[in-house]
């Protein structure tokens, strides 16, 4: 007979998500897990199969609450306006976090590369692809018809929200402002 749940899934989850934001992948034990998600290691097991399904559920959480700000983006009818407002939008997200700030994509993505053939940076590469693309479908919006320009464009946007996430962990919300601004000049 199969054991019943005496936990809530998504709740531990997000728990879980908040502990690898918090102190990286690395960083994150499972004991650590244990303690924050208030479930024994064969619970965890059972449900996730290893430290990593744990993780790829917890990047899936994170990409759940990022979703509202891209779906803003993905339906706005502007171009670049709108991604200039994506960074801003995406500056306040951290702020909002009881986690510290940055991306846990870009914090993850700069702790473990992402040039392994494994499913974790597979993950952070498919979820940055996507992220390209909304940006590549905005810039069509602003006229541009050379593929190449806009690829070239969406790569720099991309890196510049690489750079943007880590630098939310330092520095002040002014000079964050004036990087967003230089971005923005710059393309």
């Amino acid at each position: 007979m199969a054991r019943t749940k005496k936990y809530n899934e998504q709740e531990v989850v997000e728990k879980a998500m908040n502990l690898f934001w918090k102190n990286g992948y690395a960083n994150t034990s499972m004991q650590m897990l244990e303690k924050e998600m208030g479930i024994n290691k064969f619970s965890i097991y059972s449900s996730f199969g290893n430290k990593d399904g744990l993780f790829l559920k917890s990047l899936d959480c994170y990409k759940s609450r990022l979703f509202v700000l891209i779906n803003k983006l993905v339906n706005a009818r502007e171009g670049m306006p709108a991604i200039k407002q994506y960074f801003y939008d995406f500056v306040e997200f951290t702020r909002d976090t009881k986690n510290g700030k940055g991306c846990l994509v870009t914090n993850t993505a700069n702790e473990i590369g992402m040039d392994s053939e494994e499913q974790i940076p597979q993950t952070l590469k498919g979820f940055t692809e996507e992220i390209k693309q909304v940006f590549a479908e905005k810039l069509q919006l602003e006229g541009v018809h050379d593929s190449q320009k806009i690829e070239e464009q969406a790569d720099y946007l991309l890196i510049s929200m690489f750079g943007l996430s880590s630098a939310t962990r330092i520095f002040t919300e002014d000079q964050l402002k004036h990087y967003i601004e230089h971005i923005f000049r710059n393309i």
